[in-house]
């Protein structure tokens, strides 16, 4: 969808063409397209983040600002809608009732509160971890690894671990490395020789960032609970090999803007 997308924009190189009806209209077909079928198998979080990343790109390639508040308009009353239709009683169509659960646990922890345990232990794993932390592979019984207190900490709450073994200097270490790999992205981005490398390099680093700020959001608390893994960290080879090829694409256009 990255290359899709780039290879789309890159097409309309000026302002005027990038804020045209018939650039907006192939944007939104293509786009939401790909997505439909994300969020039909159903996987809301890698639609959302993978939404993040491709309207971030189309901000970057040249969106008007008034086509930015325009959007803006009609999304704070569609959000504050939305939130009262999944409170209705009665099957929704639009969302799971488990993907419900989350957002009105998140929202409205003490009324919804059953779903946000995993969270609330997550955050107790990690300032459990303090400064230093307890060790890297520490097998005590109070461990978050150990005692499985969380589902899934390999994955969606690998954050809870790092922030219990390694403490709060090993999560800021943490942390640092992903956002030394975003900030170099978009300094390639910044000196690529054409609109479609710019914006290559822009997609991999914004959804090397949104992954990351999702999954340690979840894992601290800070947004609802779903399941997204923290780039280069967590299990799963697909994950890994995707992010990988990622910034080998990125990499590719820092070697174009050397070559010529």
């Amino acid at each position: 969808m990255i290359i899709f997308v780039a290879t789309l924009l890159s097409k309309y190189k000026d302002k005027s063409k990038i804020n045209s009806f018939k650039c907006i209209a192939a944007f939104a077909c293509y786009v939401g397209f790909g997505l439909l079928l994300i969020v039909a198998e159903p996987d809301l979080s890698t639609t959302i983040c993978l939404f993040m990343v491709l309207a971030t790109m189309f901000y970057v390639s040249g969106l008007s600002y008034k086509i930015i508040g325009l959007i803006l308009l009609i999304f704070i009353p569609v959000a504050g809608s939305f939130l009262w239709y999944i409170q209705l009683p009665g099957e929704k169509i639009l969302l799971k009732q488990y993907q419900i659960n989350r957002i009105l646990s998140f929202v409205y922890p003490s009324k919804y509160g059953e779903d946000f345990s995993q969270q609330n232990n997550s955050v107790m794993a990690i300032g459990s971890g303090q400064l230093t932390g307890k060790g890297f592979n520490s097998s005590t019984i109070a461990t978050v690894k150990d005692a499985n207190f969380i589902s899934e900490q390999q994955t969606d709450f690998i954050f809870s671990v790092i922030g219990e073994e390694l403490g709060f200097i090993g999560s800021v270490i943490i942390i640092a490395i992903i956002l030394l790999i975003v900030l170099q992205c978009i300094r390639i981005a910044r000196r690529s020789k054409d609109a479609c490398g710019m914006l290559l390099a822009t997609g991999v680093g914004t959804l090397i960032a949104y992954q990351s700020f999702i999954n340690i959001g979840v894992a601290t608390g800070v947004l609802p609970n779903t399941g997204i893994p923290l780039p280069f960290i967590s299990y799963g080879l697909s994950s890994l090999l995707s992010i990988s090829i990622g910034i080998g694409i990125v990499l590719n256009v820092s070697l174009q803007k050397a070559l010529y």
